[in-house]
């Protein structure tokens, strides 16, 4: 029985004793502790501790590669303001060499040999400056102290900006001056050359103009003294003719259809040539009744045919040396102030007088017997002179000199006719008369016994 509880007992001994080593062995690879679970809990410690030993190194790692990115930033950082700093310095000197360029300018008109001088040594002096910062730049030598120097920078730069602007403010100024000269100068010539124009108008349409009639006698009278008078008379009816386009401009007045008006249907040569339909609707009223020895002036009488020869001579002398404003305002019911009135009652419509001055005090005055205190009557009057003249002269001749016109579309005659403008067609076989026709008459033309004076005509374009 013993043996065989011995032999049946050590088989389940064998066992149980692999299966505790297998427990211990697994124990202790797992860390378990095989009682109270002492080694259980010092196992844990130290696995623990390994993480703990892990994550520190593996923030002494990070730690690591953070200060070595901290530190490549702020050298990358200090280089951006370092070259910044040696941008600005270049900016500065650069505004310096410019400051000194202007000085230099200026410097040399007038002539400056000090201010050229410390021009050129700025130059110089930024040059050089410019040619360190090019070798600072290739050989990385920045400054320690960028901040300060970029400050610096931007200080040199500002006061080269100002002393720049002052300059070429100066520079300016300078000219600025210079112009005014130039310009009061040219004021002063344009004014000397107004005041000669107005001399040479004044003589031309005064009475002074016929001092070489001043020796006149009647005996002498020739056709020559006629055509003088003439070429006076159609001065002071051109003169009078501006004046009338500047006011009617003035007004604001449809030349064109004023001109269309007067003469219809006419195509001129150029645009300006309708002035000559103003100054042909002039000619035709002062002319008007010329051929009468009264002029038609109402209750004009004469006296008899031998005397109306020596009358007129004496109107002749009588006006020619004075001025039209003078002799009317001591003869205001002489026939010359009565043909005055007429005359710009038929010339100066009252619709026209309305339009130009706004009212009709003109016309009330002079239709009254006064006569106005006006640049534009002045003119007119001058004019009303002239042609009254030369009634007065024409019928100083024996037989008395016979005024003509031609009519429209009549073929141009250079026995006759004389064109205002230079656009006449000569004949091709040089004979005095051409195909060319007239438009209308401008001025009226004369003839003193076998004399002809050649009336001026427009011609009309083909």
């Amino acid at each position: 029985m013993e043996s065989v509880e011995r032999s049946a007992v050590t088989p389940k001994k064998g066992r149980l004793a692999r299966t505790f080593a297998k427990v211990l062995h697994i124990r202790a690879a797992t860390g378990v502790a095989p009682v109270d679970g002492i080694q259980k809990i010092k196992s844990e410690e130290k696995f623990k501790d390994d993480r703990s030993s892990g994550s520190r190194s593996r923030s002494q790692s990070r730690s690591r590669c953070q200060s070595f990115d901290d530190n490549e930033n702020d050298e990358k950082l200090q280089n951006r303001v370092a070259v910044e700093a040696l941008l600005a310095k270049l900016f500065a000197s650069v505004s310096s060499v410019k400051a000194a360029y202007a000085q230099l300018q200026v410097a040399q008109f007038p002539y400056d040999a000090e201010g050229i001088q410390s021009a050129d040594q700025m130059v110089v002096s930024e040059l050089k400056n410019l040619s360190e910062s090019k070798q600072c730049y290739l050989k990385k030598r920045f400054d320690s102290s960028p901040e300060n120097t970029m400050l610096l920078a931007e200080i040199q730069e500002q006061k080269s900006l100002l002393k720049t602007y002052d300059i070429m403010g100066k520079k300016l100024g300078s000219q600025a001056k210079i112009k005014d000269s130039e310009i009061a100068s040219l004021r002063e010539k344009l004014e000397e050359c107004n005041r000669q124009n107005k001399s040479i108008e004044k003589r031309l349409n005064s009475s002074g103009s016929l001092s070489v009639l001043d020796n006149l006698h009647l005996s002498g009278v020739s056709p020559s003294h006629f055509i003088t008078v003439l070429r006076h008379t159609v001065k002071s009816i051109r003169t009078f003719v501006r004046l009338m386009v500047h006011e009617m401009e003035s007004a604001g007045w449809d030349f064109d259809a004023a001109a269309s008006a007067i003469e219809p249907g006419v195509v001129y040569w150029k645009v300006n040539h309708k002035c000559y339909t103003l100054e042909s609707f002039v000619c035709r009223e002062m002319f008007d009744a010329f051929h009468f020895p009264n002029f038609s002036l109402p209750n004009e009488t004469l006296p008899e045919k031998k005397r109306r020869k020596q009358l007129f001579f004496e109107r002749f002398v009588e006006l020619k040396s004075v001025k039209p404003k003078e002799f009317l305002a001591q003869k205001h019911k002489s026939t010359f102030a009565k043909f005055c009135r007429v005359k710009y009652l038929q010339l100066v419509h009252p619709k026209m007088e309305s339009s130009l001055f706004g009212n009709l005090s003109q016309r009330n005055l002079v239709s009254s017997g006064g006569f106005p205190e006006t640049t534009f009557f002045a003119s007119f009057s001058e004019m009303a002179k002239r042609v009254w003249l030369l009634h007065c002269l024409a019928f100083s001749f024996e037989p008395e000199a016979s005024i003509f016109q031609v009519s429209k579309n009549c073929r141009f005659s250079e026995l006759y006719m004389e064109s205002v403008t230079d656009e006449a067609v000569s004949p091709p076989d040089n004979t005095p008369e051409t195909d060319s026709r007239v438009a209308f008459t401008v001025v009226p033309g004369f003839k003193i016994g076998k004399t002809i004076i050649q009336c001026q005509v427009y011609l009309s374009r083909h």
